[in-house]
């Protein structure tokens, strides 16, 4: 027994021997290469030297694409473009010195993993020349470094500011830089310290405090309601409403306030009579034939705004800065405002056809023969738009040489008028050359009576060949 005691106590010792030096052997082994278990970016490094794993997480590594964030865009760059490699080893050789190969027993059952940064390795020329071809660089280099006013057409007075939000192309380059490093790829222009102001000089120190007058002169809250549409006087239209000094740009009166130009006024005023207006001017009208008509400006409806009235009122509501939706003062004006003022109640008198129609709000509620004024004696019913602007009944029409009752009585322009012509047996055709009216639209009696009942003074009456 005893020797077999000794024998085990030396079996015991010798197994303790082998194993020590086994775990001393493999401690010294993980000096210079990877503890068992070990991950590192998802590649196994267990038992590899620094060079091995290197090799492998650079083969694995893609260029990464910089994100760079404006105010309102983003750009990217692809590094590739620039020669971009990673070099894990200086990352990897930390990481070796700080594991401790007498813990790798550890390992054996704890599973470790790891992600390291590379070292970005690039050619800072070429990545120079990619920050050279983005668009903000691009548009940065045709800026001008001054303040200047300008006007448009489409937007009125503008302030181009050369001085603020200017862009740092080597802070750029600094920013980039460092997102590779810390693997956040990513830039914003504006929290990263690439934006700088250049400080402006006295007279553009002025130039702005001007232009804060003309933005808030250009907010203006007047709006013309035309009728078939509302007119702001916003942006370009307050802006052409300013007086400028000798360089072209809006003038201060001696209190220091922006001053208003008269006779741009007076031509916006003039232009929207020329546009709206429509008394004494030749009218398009689409016929019921089908085709579209041009009326002659000779007759009594129409719209005419009043320029004089509407002076005073823009130059003074100017001034007070008013907030406003304004409706303009006519000198005569139509039953529906806008551009087109006959609307869709109207009578239409078709002289080439002989007919006679009333449309009342766009729907065709009469249509008859008629006969107008005879051509042959030179009584032709004159071309125009009128408006029916009297209602009478049993009344005696009189004129050289005739006295004639009727009963419906519709006067449209002096003695021309629409009525009843129970005389007559037949209408239309072509009876208005040799036996047609005075000049009046004869009317069967009993279209008259419906059309009498229906129709109302002031509604428009376009008559035309």
């Amino acid at each position: 027994m005893k020797k077999l005691g000794r024998f085990f106590l030396r079996f015991l010792l010798v197994g303790l021997l082998l194993t020590a030096a086994s775990f001393f052997l493999l401690a010294f082994y993980y000096r210079d290469n990877f503890l068992v278990n070990t991950w590192i970016n998802g590649v196994y490094c267990t038992g590899k030297t620094v060079e091995e794993v290197n090799q492998e997480l650079s083969a694995d590594a893609e260029a990464p694409v910089i994100r760079i964030a404006g105010t309102e865009q983003v750009w990217t760059l692809d590094l590739a473009q620039a020669d971009y490699h990673a070099d894990y080893s200086e990352p990897l050789k930390t990481f070796i010195r700080r594991q401790n190969p007498f813990l790798w027993v550890q390992n054996v059952v704890l599973h470790t993993d790891h992600t390291l940064l590379p070292e970005a390795k690039l050619d800072e020329d070429k990545l120079k020349g990619l920050i050279g071809e983005l668009e903000p660089v691009k548009r940065q280099q045709d800026r001008v470094k001054r303040i200047a006013l300008y006007f448009s057409e489409e937007a009125g007075w503008q302030l181009e500011n050369g001085l603020t939000d200017r862009l740092d192309t080597e802070a750029l380059f600094d920013r980039i830089l460092e997102s590779v490093a810390d693997g956040s790829y990513e830039v914003s222009l504006s929290e990263d310290g690439c934006l700088y102001d250049m400080p402006p000089s006295a007279w553009e120190t002025a130039c702005l405090k001007l232009w804060d007058k003309i933005d808030a002169f250009q907010q203006c809250g007047i709006v013309y309601d035309m009728g078939d549409r509302m007119i702001p006087l916003k942006g370009a239209i307050a802006g052409s409403f300013l007086a400028l000094d000798e360089a072209g740009i809006p003038a201060l009166d001696e209190n220091g306030e922006l001053s208003v130009d008269e006779k741009r006024v007076g031509e916006f005023i003039a232009g929207l009579a020329d546009e709206y207006d429509t008394y004494g001017k030749d009218i398009a009208f689409q016929s019921t034939r089908g085709d579209t008509v041009l009326v002659p400006g000779n007759g009594t409806y129409g719209t005419t705004i009043d320029q004089e009235a509407e002076f005073a009122y823009l130059t003074e509501a100017l001034k007070r800065d008013s907030q406003e939706v304004h409706i303009p003062s006519y000198v005569r004006q139509g039953v529906v405002r806008g551009k087109n003022d006959i609307g869709s109640t109207y009578i239409e008198v078709d002289m080439t056809e002989q007919k006679m129609y009333y449309y009342e709000d766009g729907s065709l509620i009469l249509s008859t023969d008629v006969v107008t004024g005879n051509t042959g004696r030179r009584m032709g019913t004159p071309e125009g738009v009128n408006y029916v602007y009297d209602k009478q009944q049993n009344r005696v029409l009189r004129g050289r040489g005739y006295a004639t009752p009727v009963k419906y009585w519709m006067p449209v322009k002096g003695a021309i008028g629409i009525h009843d012509a129970s005389w007559r047996s037949e209408f239309g055709g072509e009876i208005y050359k040799t036996n047609g009216s005075h000049g009046c639209v004869n009317t069967p009696l009993e279209v008259m009576r419906e059309l009498y009942d229906k129709a109302e003074i002031g509604t428009p009456v376009v008559i035309f060949y």
